[in-house]
């Protein structure tokens, strides 16, 4: 297994355990499991979705849970009873439980169910007072950078 060292990071950013933490457990436990397959796609500047294939899953068998900076998708089928013997099983039927880790702001805006794929819709949302200011010297004004178009332009 390869095994990244992120001791030179850890020495120079502070504030940063966190994320080098999640990393690593992110690396350990991504070894499981792929069941079901999922796409994550950035949609803009702070809209992402994520597409989970659950084939044979009603919405009523799905459960999304949000929670501070995760979100956890488990899906629990119950058991049908069949007419038939079954001479081969390549659907998968079994339950699962898949973890996102979200960035700090990032919320579930939507989450939709259709032709077999669980759609959830995320969006981060900075709060005003964490987006950055620009102080002026000698004065009290404080006004928001506006970086919407990726210019510095400032909003009053």
């Amino acid at each position: 297994m390869n095994r990244i060292d992120f001791s030179p990071y850890r020495r120079t950013m502070v504030g940063f355990d966190r994320l080098f933490d999640m990393i690593e457990n992110q690396g350990r436990a991504n070894t499981g499991d792929k069941y079901p397959p999922f796409n994550i796609e950035r949609r803009g500047q702070d809209a992402y979705r994520i597409t989970l294939a659950v084939a044979g899953f009603k919405p009523a068998d799905i459960d999304i849970t949000a929670q501070a900076n995760l979100l956890i998708v488990k899906g629990n089928k119950p058991e049908e009873a069949s007419d038939g013997e079954f001479l081969h099983v390549g659907i998968a039927q079994r339950g699962f439980e898949r973890r996102f880790e979200l960035a700090d702001y990032v919320r579930v805006d939507a989450a939709d169910l259709a032709d077999g794929l669980l759609i959830i819709d995320l969006v981060r949302e900075v709060p005003e007072a964490m987006k950055p200011k620009k102080i002026a010297i000698g004065g009290n004004t404080l006004t928001v950078i506006d970086n919407s178009a990726g210019e510095d332009t400032v909003a009053a």
